[in-house]
């Protein structure tokens, strides 16, 4: 049985035909998986271990997400949840409207001037920034109870899956050396993301013995 999205349909329309199968949700991350795996053509069909397909990839999805989100708003029968950790539908609530028309990230991801205009540079900075806020800014937590949010994007910047009985701080170590042996700066490779790729091991390695 073929089960690939249709190719006629929009993005916005894949995900809510994904959205509908998932009643629970599922991460950012699980979607673009699933849009890949059915072989959606809106999105780049390439590892996102390369920033700037990540950044696409990305904005790509939450631009659809709110497009979504705007067009089920209008027929007052859903809304959507939109973050990186869950993506859901959800009943729709009278009253919200304005919440919507007034949230700076839908006008972020619904300019498409901000994905033609963010280069190499600015998408390192995103990184840098985001890696910095999982970590925390103080010294101190580095000894807190662990995240699950941390261990979630650490396994997903490194593109394994948590869910994989064979996952080991053995099988961890292994995808790290890949990633340094790929992004070092001596051989082309990016210091910031380096340094992403740094912080994620930390991250995992409070998890995995």
């Amino acid at each position: 049985m073929n089960d690939d999205l249709e190719p006629e349909m929009d993005l916005a329309e894949q995900i809510f035909v994904l959205l509908r199968e998932q009643p629970d949700g599922c991460s950012e991350y699980e979607l673009i998986q699933q849009l890949k795996a059915r072989h959606s053509t809106h999105i780049p069909n390439l590892p996102l271990l390369d920033k700037l397909v990540l950044f696409r990839t990305h904005f790509l999805v939450f631009n659809a997400l709110y497009r979504l989100r705007d067009q089920l708003w209008g027929g007052t029968s859903h809304t959507v949840q939109i973050s990186p950790l869950c993506v859901q539908l959800q009943p729709y609530v009278p009253g919200l409207s304005g919440i919507v028309e007034n949230d700076p990230l839908r006008d972020y991801y619904l300019d498409l001037t901000n994905l033609r205009d963010t280069d190499e540079a600015e998408v390192e900075r995103l990184l840098a920034s985001f890696w910095s806020r999982m970590r925390g800014d103080h010294q101190g937590d580095r000894n807190e109870i662990c995240d699950p949010e941390q261990k979630r994007a650490a396994l997903e910047l490194f593109e394994l899956d948590q869910e994989a009985a064979a996952l080991s701080l053995h099988t961890i170590k292994r995808r790290y050396r890949q990633l340094v042996s790929i992004h070092h700066p001596d051989r082309g490779g990016s210091t910031t993301r380096l340094q992403s790729i740094n912080l994620a091991m930390e991250i995992l390695q409070r998890y995995y013995r």
